[in-house]
């Protein structure tokens, strides 16, 4: 009689016992902002001007900046499209 007694409440107690997994959901927003030093210049070099006419045909100024590094951001638009290419001072593309 002891034995199905404890083999009861040992039956039972493991019944209760149910391991139950809880999921954590969190929303995580990381948010990163590129500072950028570039000012607004007037003009471009023409070592500047040369290669983007090599490269795009029928390309168009609209604005250029420079940094303290003298790498240029230009703002153009080629064929209808805008779009935004980074040189140094010698004319050469670089790759953002």
């Amino acid at each position: 009689m002891k034995k199905l007694i404890l083999s009861t409440a040992i039956l039972l107690g493991s019944l209760s016992m149910q391991a139950e997994n809880t999921v954590l959901t969190t929303n995580a927003v990381n948010t990163v902002k590129y500072q950028d030093d570039y000012k607004e210049v007037d003009a471009v070099p023409a070592a500047i001007k040369k290669s983007l006419d090599e490269a795009y045909p029928g390309v168009k100024l609209e604005k250029a900046f420079v940094n303290s590094n003298k790498e240029y951001k230009i703002e153009i638009t080629v064929r209808g499209e805008k779009s935004i290419v980074y040189t140094d001072a010698t004319g050469n593309i670089l790759k953002k």
